[in-house]
């Protein structure tokens, strides 16, 4: 799952608007530009897409840990070099201190979006990579769990989704008209002119 996709989801979830996320960022001394932020929260194919890089998703959710938790005395936010990577594991991390999960609040938020773990499979992704017992956690659960938080923040949103989606379908189904024996067509836009020979 890109980085992109992690911040835009989270941003969505949570109602984090442009001039909150600058500040977000600026809790680890970091100058977000109004326009790279743009460009980093549109789509992979949308005109002026830059990928977001793995130290900008890094600092922002350390940002979001002390806007959430508080800067704890005596530790700094620690900066990705270069060429240094974010795992899905060290994600899920920075998700689950940022908004104070146990494992139970973790599983009962990916169960909002229908996706079921045990207890066993998700403390897997929190072991170091040594650990016999790691488990790299892969995009799925990353992305369940962001949408499972967006199910549990925004409900009204969820719905509204829902009913326009449900709305869409009901409109094209009005649209599907008959021809002179009675039949539906098969186009959406009505009856299709039969091609002249």
């Amino acid at each position: 799952m890109i980085h992109n996709d992690v911040l835009r989801r989270l941003r969505y979830a949570l109602a984090i608007n442009d001039t909150a996320a600058i500040s977000i960022f600026k809790l680890v001394d970091y100058d977000m530009d109004i326009d790279y932020l743009h460009a980093i929260m549109k789509k992979e194919g949308e005109e002026g897409y830059l990928p977001c890089r793995d130290k900008i998703i890094s600092l922002f959710l350390d940002g979001l840990i002390i806007k959430n938790r508080g800067k704890q005395e005596g530790s700094t936010p620690q900066v990705l070099e270069a060429g240094e990577r974010l795992s899905n594991n060290d994600i899920l991390r920075k998700i689950r201190i940022a908004m104070s999960y146990k494992d139970d609040d973790m599983i009962v938020v990916l169960k909002n979006a229908n996706f079921r773990i045990s207890k066993g499979e998700l403390s897997a992704f929190f072991r170091k990579p040594d650990h016999r017992n790691f488990k790299p956690a892969g995009d799925q659960v990353v992305r369940n769990l962001l949408q499972g938080m967006v199910k549990k923040y925004r409900p009204d949103a969820t719905r509204s989704a829902n009913r326009k989606s449900s709305d869409k379908t009901n409109d094209r189904s009005k649209t599907v008209a008959k021809d002179k024996e009675g039949q539906k067509t098969n186009s959406v836009w009505g009856k299709v002119a039969k091609p002249s020979r």
